[in-house]
């Protein structure tokens, strides 16, 4: 069996115009740890919801994904198609 690959999009709940674009093999558990204040990146903004996810089965595609979400390309298209 393949292992899954996840790239999600989170948005603050404290600060909706912050989004945060991330990479995992264990969806549930990440966004729990950004929560939880254990990452330095996102712990200023918690409270995070996750607003997308897209599941992969090749790892350099995910990563692949995530790189051009995190670009300015990206964060336009998550802009105009994913945040309301």
């Amino acid at each position: 069996m393949n292992e899954g690959y996840f790239v999600y999009v989170l948005r603050s709940l404290s600060d909706p115009s912050k989004t945060y674009v991330g990479f995992t093999t264990r969806l549930e558990l990440r966004l729990e740890e950004h929560n939880d204040g254990s990452q330095i990146y996102t712990r200023r903004h918690a409270p995070w919801e996750r607003i997308a996810n897209i599941a992969l089965t090749d790892r350099q595609k995910a990563l692949d994904l995530e790189k051009y979400l995190q670009s300015p390309s990206g964060k336009a298209f998550i802009a105009k198609r994913l945040s309301s």
